[in-house]
């Protein structure tokens, strides 16, 4: 009978992981924040509990590199491309809250990678902000859900 409770929580425990990390899962279009366009699509998947987002569409000027790719960058995807890259890396959710911190973000254009946190904002639940930081200094952005 011990087994089956055991067995119960952890299976109840699981079902409200999925449930909440669903919130956030799936497409999202990065927004430049100088010019208010859609720079790429970020698709957000769950891997043993941890949230990973891969750029899966480019949206690219006429003038602009057709296939970036990212030589700045330092770990794995040194000179890989940009379309397919894992940007955003290791989200853990904060508690039972809708909020993934303790990740990662890498920007493709200057490689730089950033401490990492998200969360769908409380007036929209078609707005993810994903925020970059070092130390005390950050940047937010906000993301639309593709699909919406």
């Amino acid at each position: 009978m011990k087994y089956l409770s055991l067995l119960i929580a952890v299976a109840l425990s699981s079902t409200c992981l999925a449930q909440d990390a669903s919130s956030v899962l799936g497409k999202w279009k990065t927004i430049d924040d100088e010019t208010g366009r859609i720079k790429s699509i970020v698709d957000i998947s769950e891997k043993d509990g941890e949230l990973f987002g891969t750029v899966v569409e480019l949206f690219r000027l006429p003038e602009e590199d057709q296939h970036p790719i990212c030589s700045d960058c330092e770990d794995d995807r040194k000179d890989q491309p940009a379309l397919g890259m894992q940007i955003v890396r290791n989200m853990v959710q904060n508690g039972d809250d809708l909020e993934w911190e303790d990740g990662t973000i890498c920007d493709p254009k200057n490689g730089k990678i950033y401490d990492c946190e998200m969360w769908i904002d409380e007036d929209d639940s078609n707005v993810l902000m994903v925020r970059g930081y070092i130390f005390f200094l950050y940047r937010t952005q906000k993301w639309l859900r593709a699909d919406s």
